[in-house]
């Protein structure tokens, strides 16, 4: 039974967002393509088990996928001019990839269109094609899971008012919606590295292997794109550390405390290289540059010690002129911690508090501080806080750990 669902994860990982793909650029309606995956999707649940997984599941998949939404369309009298269509549907030839080779690529571009508001297309597009359930995005943006549900239906709603085309965008249209694709990657990426969810993995490698793939792809669409490359620079430093970041106990091991030997040196080397080349466009970086710039000096560092913690405060500060959100201000605190001492950092932190009371990090790093500076109670309380707003089982780990040893 666990090699069946192991077989139903993955293929619902390789396969979710061709399924959708396919059936979106036939009907186009999201709605649908997605309701129709979903389905077969269940079906899978249902029937692999006792059937067994079957030779090629993707086929399978989308076989099955298919037929859903043809009865689907034929219950829908709404919808009768679709039906021949759907007769036809096996038979309808593959439209040219164009510029966008990767069917997964595409239809992130594809969600992207410019009249959807940004947050909107990128927390459409997490639900259509990272596959992530709607309280994993509503984590990612701080926000109530009802309030993000109801922003992606409002956007399918746009699309079909609109009659926003479901198409491959042109080559000239791709530096538009590259902003949005960004965050789609970058957030995927976050998800993979740091799970939300109470029942995945703590880390998705799954996400991450995916994320730095499309955004390798993405790099090869838009070589002189400094952003792009600024963010596969970013994942790749990032994921350099994986093998470090969990015990053998199942445990966080945070980045102080982390093996370095263990740290993947051919991507950290890929990493590097991307920063060095972006520094020396001469142009100003923007804020996936600035963000692996920050990874580049964490990573440079033989051991913490070594940290060159004032080139981290000052990149820090320029990325606060492109992205002054409150969670960039609690990375840019601990870095002042390090630099300039703990209690200038902790009244950094504690001016967060009104825009990050609900954000577990904000109270796990106000109760590493006060536990380093001896304020053993209010640390107690902070790491209670943290726990309770953490779902990740490696981070619950750790941070029970930590209160534990407060006595």
């Amino acid at each position: 039974m666990t090699d069946v669902r192991r077989a139903i994860a993955q293929a619902q990982h390789e396969e979710w967002a061709r399924v959708v793909a396919r059936l979106a650029r036939r009907f186009g309606d999201l709605d649908l393509a997605e309701d129709a995956a979903a389905e077969a999707f269940a079906t899978a649940v249902a029937c692999w088990p006792a059937d067994g997984v079957p030779p090629d599941p993707g086929a399978w998949l989308s076989t099955t996928a298919n037929r859903k939404a043809i009865d689907r369309l034929r219950r829908e009298n709404k919808r009768e001019n679709k039906q021949q269509e759907a007769h036809l549907l096996y038979s309808v030839p593959s439209e040219p990839v164009g510029a966008l080779e990767d069917e997964q690529l595409r239809l992130i571009f594809t969600c992207c269109h410019p009249a959807l508001a940004l947050e909107t297309r990128v927390a459409l597009t997490l639900r259509m094609v990272g596959g992530l359930t709607v309280p994993e995005i509503a984590r990612a943006f701080l926000v109530q899971p009802d309030a993000m549900g109801q922003r992606i239906t409002r956007a399918k709603v746009k699309i079909r008012a609109a009659r926003i085309p479901y198409r491959v965008p042109d080559a000239e249209e791709l530096p538009a919606r590259v902003s949005s694709v960004l965050a789609v990657l970058f957030l995927v990426f976050n998800e993979g590295y740091l799970a939300t969810g109470a029942d995945t993995d703590p880390v998705r490698h799954e996400l991450t292997a995916e994320a730095i793939r499309l955004a390798r792809l993405l790099r090869g669409l838009m070589p002189e794109d400094g952003e792009v490359a600024g963010l596969l620079a970013l994942m790749l430093l990032t994921e350099a550390r994986r093998a470090a970041r969990v015990s053998a106990s199942g445990e966080l091991v945070p980045l102080a405390e982390q093996h370095r030997q263990a740290w993947d040196t051919a991507l950290m080397a890929e990493g590097h290289a991307l920063v060095r080349e972006r520094l020396a466009s001469g142009r100003a970086p923007g804020r996936y540059q600035i963000l692996a710039a920050i990874a580049a000096v964490h990573t440079s560092a033989r051991h913490v010690r070594d940290t060159a913690w004032w080139q981290v405060v000052a990149l820090y500060d320029q990325l606060v002129r492109l992205d002054s959100s409150p969670i960039v201000a609690l990375n840019r605190a601990i870095a002042v911690a390090e630099l300039e001492g703990l209690e200038l950092g902790l009244a950094t932190v504690e001016r967060l508090a009104d825009k990050l009371a609900g954000y577990h990090a904000y109270h796990a790093t106000r109760a590493d501080l006060l536990r380093r500076l001896g304020s053993r109670e209010e640390s107690r309380v902070a790491y209670d806080q943290a726990i309770e707003l953490t779902a990740n089982s490696a981070e619950r780990a750790y941070l029970t750990r930590r209160r534990e040893q407060l006595g």
